[in-house]
């Protein structure tokens, strides 16, 4: 066993940036599940959004961003990011983030959908890769700061109820214990617990999983984003195809050519994210073919110039990307819900820290406004930095969340150990993937729900040896449940028994606890 001050589980966006804040105040280490950058910032193409130009304002982003949520957004998180953001990105420029320039200097800014005005910036289309860069490069230059990579994180080691530290497997295999005053995960989302998805292998929920168990409240888990355009080619890849595009012209159509999602929605092809989703597959369904995004009316040039990975990664499947129809479709993209969390970052465990995808602090709402995730990993992740310096203390409910009537049915979402190991059951993990796409996706209903549920539950006594394999199974779990329990549809829970969003019963942000 090893002792330090601080402990960060996740090398991504907010990890980063806590470190950095953290790194004056005494010993840090960050555990990365796999390489160093490998973490969903490095796979967030669109950009960060933050009210720099002259026709904006954060009021204008948060009224924004609480549009795109869907009446849920908590006022509190959207005032800090809209607020904080702009002073956090300016910083980031300051240390050297490689923005694309407007003629005059200062940052180029996109659009992308649901936002009022131009505030993306963006780098080509790699942003979190080259902030992920600048960050690692501050953070390889702290001498207080210690990166331990490929270390799987197995459990939060909690004493007199307070966390004090993580269990790890290492690279070598064995079990590793690190003592710590403060722990900060930053863990990122829960893609890969659903078969078609953005996300990197990494992405199995582990931070929602680990909090849990170790008795520290989640929330809104019925809230998963599907983005609308995930290529869509059999036998490729389905990697990201940027909102960005849209933002800078591209055009959705079917299969005769036709945009169509002026059908579905006034704001046309930069309607929310959720919308664009639904939409996709219904033109697909209602024309028996599927639907492409198209650039061609644009300048070749500058579409080759202004998305060069998204063209690189078309030209690898023989797709033009200036020139060919590019097939899409939804895949599972982000979570809103996470670790309950305020402002700071603080659980409702003492010295358990979240920020980023893994933490709830109801900014997002129902429904993430693009480009926010970048923004919120950096200014929550600094958040955290200046909690965990101070003694540590449980965040309480807030007003607008509720505790779950049933969350005791949440606490076997492990069960007891198997006798037979999913690692020895290779098709277990696909087989829940699977189940989660079908029937905790985009389209939801009671029938489809109680059989995700059912088959989860009878599968929680599966165990392994693999956290992440575990993790995955018990988050796919606490979101099949979260969503059988909300009766309504609202942002990118929809459920087609309930088609309605209902704010009489359901405007709350809804709360489990392991227990």
């Amino acid at each position: 066993m090893r002792a330090t001050d601080f402990v960060i589980v996740g090398g991504g966006i907010a990890g980063l940036r806590a470190a950095i804040g953290l790194s004056g105040a005494g010993r840090v280490l960050v555990l990365t599940k796999s390489d160093p950058t490998e973490s969903n910032t490095g796979y967030a193409q669109g950009g960060i959004a933050a009210a720099i130009g002259d026709d904006d304002s954060p009021s204008l982003h948060a009224a924004d961003t609480m549009r795109a949520g869907d009446g849920l957004c908590d006022e509190e998180a959207v005032r800090v990011v809209v607020e904080d953001g702009v002073r956090y990105v300016r910083e980031l420029v300051e240390w050297g983030t490689r923005f694309d320039r407007a003629a005059d200097g200062r940052p180029a800014l996109g659009r992308e959908a649901a936002h009022s005005v131009r505030r993306v910036l963006h780098a080509g289309d790699a942003t979190g890769r080259e902030i992920g860069r600048v960050l690692w490069e501050r953070v390889r230059a702290l001498a207080t700061v210690e990166t331990i990579d490929h270390a799987r994180v197995s459990d939060l080691i909690v004493a007199d109820r307070q966390v004090t530290g993580v269990a790890y497997v290492g690279a070598a295999g064995g079990r590793e214990e690190v003592r710590a005053r403060a722990t900060l995960l930053a863990t990122g989302g829960a893609g890969r617990v659903f078969r078609e998805t953005t996300n990197p292998p990494v992405a199995t929920g582990d931070g929602v999983a680990l909090a849990f168990r170790a008795g520290a409240r989640v929330a809104d888990l019925e809230f998963v984003q599907f983005h609308p355009t995930a290529l869509d080619r059999p036998g490729a890849p389905r990697f990201l195809i940027s909102e960005a595009l849209r933002g800078e012209g591209a055009r959705l159509v079917n299969a005769d050519g036709e945009a169509f999602m002026t059908r579905y929605h006034p704001d046309g092809d930069l309607a929310p994210r959720d919308v664009v989703a639904r939409s996709i597959v219904r033109e697909s369904e209602r024309t028996g073919s599927p639907v492409s995004l198209t650039l061609a009316h644009l300048d070749p040039d500058y579409v080759r110039r202004r998305f060069p990975t998204i063209a690189e990664m078309c030209r690898g499947v023989g797709l033009d990307l200036a020139a060919d129809p590019i097939p899409v479709g939804p895949a599972a993209h982000y979570i809103m819900g996470g670790v309950d969390t305020d402002v700071w970052g603080r659980t409702s465990v003492a010295g358990l820290y979240a920020a980023g995808e893994v933490a709830c602090t109801g900014l997002h709402g129902a429904n993430r406004l693009a480009s926010n995730s970048l923004l919120e990993g950096l200014v929550f992740g600094a958040r955290a930095a200046t909690a965990m310096q101070q003694p540590a203390e449980a965040a309480p409910l807030k007003r607008d969340r509720h505790m779950a009537q049933g969350s005791a049915l949440m606490a076997a979402a492990d069960g007891p150990p198997s006798t037979v190991a999913i690692s020895d059951q290779p098709s277990a993990i696909s087989e829940i993937r699977d189940l989660m796409w079908r029937r905790v996706g985009l389209f939801r209903s009671r029938a489809g729900l109680e059989e995700a549920v059912a088959r989860l539950d009878a599968a929680a006594a599966v165990s392994n040896e693999d956290p992440a394999a575990r993790n995955l199974a018990a988050v796919a779990r606490l979101i099949a449940r979260a969503a059988l329990r909300r009766e309504e549809s609202r942002g990118a829970h929809f459920r087609e028994d309930f088609p309605q969003r209902d704010d009489l019963h359901w405007k709350a942000h809804l709360v489990d606890r392991h227990g």
